[in-house]
């Protein structure tokens, strides 16, 4: 998986890149299926501006955007919303398999406990 960090304005020290990297590496423990994450760091005049953007496979893409007083704080919460978005779409694509796999075998148990018929 391929991590970018990149500054639009400003510039970030390489304990705030490391930070951003950690976090932004702790999202595939909420979906292994990850290609890329970028991360745009954007220092206005009062706040810093994060956005990330995560593609997974089958062109699936997380968008989260933040303003904080921080880099790390903005951060923090767009992981928030990304793991939150990663985590209903792996719900959504688990319970989808589930219940094509549940609606096969219901039809086959009824089969089965049928009583047979008189000849």
């Amino acid at each position: 998986m391929q991590i970018e960090i990149s500054t639009r304005h400003g510039a970030l020290n390489p304990e705030q890149q490391l930070h951003l990297h950690d976090k932004a590496e702790k999202l595939l423990k909420y979906f292994g299926r990850l290609m890329a994450i970028e991360v745009a760091v954007d220092q206005g005049k009062q706040a810093w501006d994060v956005e990330i953007l995560v593609s997974a496979e089958h062109k699936h893409d997380f968008v989260a955007r933040e303003v904080g007083p921080t880099p790390e704080s903005a951060m923090d919460q767009c992981v928030h919303k990304i793991e939150n978005q990663l985590r209903r779409y792996k719900e959504k694509v688990q319970k989808h398999k589930g219940d094509v796999s549940q609606a096969g075998g219901s039809s086959r148990s009824s089969d089965q406990s049928a009583p047979p018929e008189a000849t």
